[in-house]
């Protein structure tokens, strides 16, 4: 079905400033930054720093990590400009909420995952980032997970993740119904690079399911 609300939308794995204005330009909500070594988006402190000033008002800044250390965390909040956290790996309610900002909680979807019961345990989070579940891999799988599996209702906003494109994105809209999507793979030229055309492509889709 289509919404009359905008879906919004979050493109991760931002690693230049050049990058960073060419997405807002297009529409973006919020952009993804990844404090996580091994991803080939990974940006260090410095240059998510210069990314972050860059950005134009009313985008959000997002910084995500996978089973960080708490003074990691702080150390990219003390330096860089942060809206909000997202946490990958297997961090507690208790370790999330420390740091006084507000996080989303990323989930790595299976057909036995039960939302309510995570909502209820991270309850204190502004959404719950659904992703597809692969052995050994936190995130940015590029995989799609079977969105059948997501409750019509849930007590925290729904940030859909996992395999999207400009192709699915309005098809994944009008099933789930989710209060944002979150792409990075998606719309790039290579790994950490967006195509700028893909990009314009990606949200034009999600504004097609406005009513």
């Amino acid at each position: 079905m289509s919404s009359a609300m905008r879906t919004r939308v979050k493109i991760c794995g931002i690693t230049s400033v050049e990058d960073g204005l060419m997405v807002s330009k297009a529409g973006v909500d919020a952009i993804g930054l990844v404090f996580y070594d091994p991803s080939p988006r990974h940006v260090e402190i410095e240059q998510a720093c210069l990314i972050a000033k860059a950005m134009p008002a009313f985008v959000s800044k997002t910084a995500l990590f996978v089973n960080p250390g708490e003074q990691y965390v702080r150390s990219v909040l003390e330096n860089v400009q942060i809206d909000l956290l997202q946490f990958h790996g297997e961090e507690s309610p208790e370790f999330c909420e420390q740091f006084g900002v507000a996080y989303m909680k990323a989930v790595r979807m299976r057909e036995e995952t039960d939302l309510e019961e995570l909502s209820k345990c991270y309850a204190s989070a502004a959404g719950l980032l659904l992703d597809a579940y692969k052995p050994g891999v936190p995130g940015g799988t590029g995989e799609q997970f079977n969105w059948g599996w997501v409750p019509s209702d849930c007590a925290l906003p729904i940030i859909l993740a996992g395999g999207l494109t400009a192709e699915n994105v309005a098809q994944a809209i009008r099933k789930v119904g989710p209060w944002a999507v979150d792409v990075s793979g998606g719309v790039e030229a290579t790994k950490g690079v967006k195509a700028p055309d893909t990009v314009k492509l990606f949200m034009q889709q999600v504004m097609s399911t406005v009513e």
